[in-house]
This record gives C-alpha cells, structure tokens and sequence, in this order.
C-alpha cells in the first residue's frame, strides 16, 4: 500500500446518496489510558464552536440521504440536549438523514447518559444507542481512567429502555493484565442479564503511545499469556451465545437483525464520509482523512479549506486483499466475484490469488466454504488477524491488474 499523500484527489470526489456519514465529536470528560482515538479533555473547551464547525463541514461535504449515520467520538453525550439538538437539527438541515437513515446510533458513557438526554436523542432521530460499559469491575475502571461506576453503567442502560430505546449496544473490554477469567464471566452473565440488542466485546490492545503500552513497556503491568487471551475469547462468545447474542464479527454480537449496520458497511468496504478532527472518508477507491488535530480542523473549516490532511488510493490488488480482510472478520464471509468488484479486478477465478489463498486456507481447517462464500472456520475465527494477513502477501506477490 502506498503511504499516505498530499490531498489532490479528494476535494473533487462527491458522495453519492445514500453514502453512510460519520460525525466524530472529540470531547470526554477525560481520557482513558487505553484510548488511541483522537479525544480530548473538553473541560474549557468551545463546545458550541466545535459543532458550529461540523455544521460548517457537513454544508459541504454531507451526502444526501446517508443510509446509516453514526455520532462517534470522544463522547457525543459530554455536549448538553441543546448542543445535540444544534448539532442533529443541522445535520438534517444538509443530509436529510431523518428522511433516509435505517440506523441513526450515538455513543455515550454511562456518566454523561440520563434520562432527560436519552430522550432528547429519540426525539432528534437516534435509535440506537451505544454505551460504553467497558467492565463492571471497579479496579478495572479506575486503571482504565474511567470516571463512571458500575452504578452509573446500570442506570445509563435503565434510562437508555425507559427512554423507548429498542437498540441498545453495550461496548466492553477483557483480557487486562490481572484480569482472572471467572470475574469476568460472573460480570459477563451480569450483563447478559440486562438483556441488551448487541455487544461489542474487545480484547484488550496496548495502542503505541497510550499509557497503558507505557507501563507495559517499562513492566508494572504484565499483558496475559496467549493461552489466557485465547480462554477470554472463548469464554466470551459462549456466554454470549448463551445469552441469545450470536456473533456476526469477531468482536461483535447481536439477538436477531440488530447487528450495526453502520459498521458492517465498514466490514463490506463501503463508502462512508467522515466530518470532524481525525476523521476518515472513502470514497471510491481513495481514503482521506481530516487533521488529527482540533485546531488544525478548525483552522481548515473557517479558512474554506477542504479539511481533509491526506489521501491514499490502494492499488488494485491492495484494495482486494482490505476486501478479504474485512469481510473474514464477519460470519458472512466473502464471494470472490463481489471481492474482485469491491476492488475494481476484471479477473477469472484462475487468476485470482485471493481466491487460490483461500482454497488453500480451506485445506488447512482455517475457512469453510459454502454457497459460493469463504468464511473463518471455528479453527480460524481466533486467528482472524494471521488469517488475513496471508491475503495481503498472497496478492502482493501476484499483483493482478496493478
């Protein structure tokens, strides 16, 4: 893949209707020692400026009738019900969204989530919620920097139902360093209890230059064995499973049709534009994204400028190998001929090299092939990462169509 570039191609690109819309607010309360987003302390910060300039933004660059739009940040619920109803009001002002949108979902953490807000967002057009848990387990949080408790987790879901919200998310984390399986699964049936719509589940990643990697670099903390984190996962799609939540990704499981459908058009490798700080657009072939920092955006937006700070274009057989990549981290799986598609390769089966891979990795017990579609077999599902990264060598090597 080419390393990311000057902007040249992406002013002129337009986002056809129905192209998903994220909105990136950059605000929480405080930064957690796990996060490698691009968030900030918003104490002090412009609050009403800020959405002013994403309204700026989406006057420009919204699609017309997003099919999903995704509020996502930070924490969209730090601003107040008027700052929302600014923001929300405005964006439908430009996208009609209300109009269009099949799933309208914003995050929020449990310290920033009342009954008041829940219902002011049902009334703006959200539908789904989706809340930060993260864990129930209080050492956990305070070594995460969260500043909510496990009451406050339970009373933002409660106020999430009684506000009429029929898709409700919880996000949470395992696998921390000191983590003993059975807290977790006993936090774990605690919240399966709650009986929410989807979950979304994720190992525990030391990001590069986060606080936790830090400590794990100079030893205070010590990350689990593989054989743990494999136990963790395990353990985890079990429970879930049994709590009527079935995976459809590798860290994503829903009860029956409320998978998110704003991320599995990230999973297919959709289109989607992205407004505000650090956020990321693509629109055909090429990606671009905004300045991954907040007065750089700013400046961007007031001066007229396009915001966007790079661009790349994969090459074709770059773009084939990302399609596989996606697709094997949900229990749909690829077609080959969509792939080929997604990645603009007018290819025969006998040329593809991501199709031979695959034939292979079915030999070797790592997909499963059915109705014309290549999946993670159970064997590969805890492996998903290694897996993929073989489409990337195997199409590199052949290079069709470059």
């Amino acid at each position: 893949m080419a390393a990311p570039g000057p902007v040249t191609r992406a002013p002129a690109l337009r986002p056809q209707p129905g192209t998903a819309l994220y909105v990136h607010l950059p605000f929480c309360k405080a930064k957690c020692t796990y996060c490698d987003f691009y968030s900030l302390a918003g104490e002090g910060q412009d609050l009403t400026g800020t959405v002013e300039a994403l309204l700026a933004e989406a006057a420009r660059r919204s699609p017309q009738h997003p099919r999903t739009v995704f509020l996502g940040g930070g924490t969209p619920t730090f601003y107040s019900a008027d700052e929302l109803a600014r923001l929300l009001d405005g964006l439908d002002r430009w996208s009609r969204f209300r109009s269009s949108a099949v799933e309208v979902t914003c995050e929020c953490n449990p310290e920033s989530l009342d009954l008041d807000k829940a219902r002011a967002l049902r009334e703006l057009g959200v539908d789904r919620l989706s809340i930060g848990v993260q864990s129930l387990d209080p050492r956990i949080l305070e070594l995460f920097g969260r500043v909510h408790d496990v009451e406050d987790s339970l009373a933002a879901f409660h106020a999430a139902r009684t506000a009429g919200f029929t898709r409700v998310s919880i996000d949470l984390i395992y696998g921390v360093p000191g983590q003993e399986l059975a807290d977790w699964e006993r936090d774990l049936e605690r919240l399966v209890a709650l009986r929410p719509d989807h979950v979304s589940a994720y190992q525990l990643t030391f990001e590069e230059g986060t606080p936790l990697a830090t400590r794990v670099a100079e030893g205070s903390l010590c990350r689990l064995s593989e054989e743990q984190e494999l136990a963790f996962f395990e353990r985890t799609g079990a429970l879930l499973a049994g709590g009527g939540l079935e995976s459809y990704e590798i860290s994503n499981f829903s009860t029956s049709g409320q998978q998110c459908l704003h991320n599995i058009n990230y999973w297919s490798n959709g289109p989607y534009v992205g407004i505000g700080p650090s956020a990321v657009s693509k629109l055909g072939s090429t990606r671009f994204g905004n300045p991954r920092s907040l007065p750089a955006w700013l400046a961007a937006v007031a001066s007229d400028r396009f915001p966007a700070a790079w661009e790349e274009t994969p090459e074709p057989p770059t773009r084939l190998a990302e399609t596989w990549w996606l697709g094997l981290r949900t229990r749909a799986g690829v077609e080959p001929t969509a792939a080929r598609d997604a990645a603009g390769l007018a290819l025969a089966d006998r040329d593809d090299p991501a199709l031979d891979l695959a034939q292979s990795l079915v030999g070797e017990g790592f997909l499963e092939h059915a109705a014309g579609r290549f999946r993670l077999s159970e064997r590969g599902w805890p492996v998903a990462d290694a897996v993929a990264g073989r489409f990337f060598a195997a199409c590199s090597a052949r290079a069709p169509g470059a």
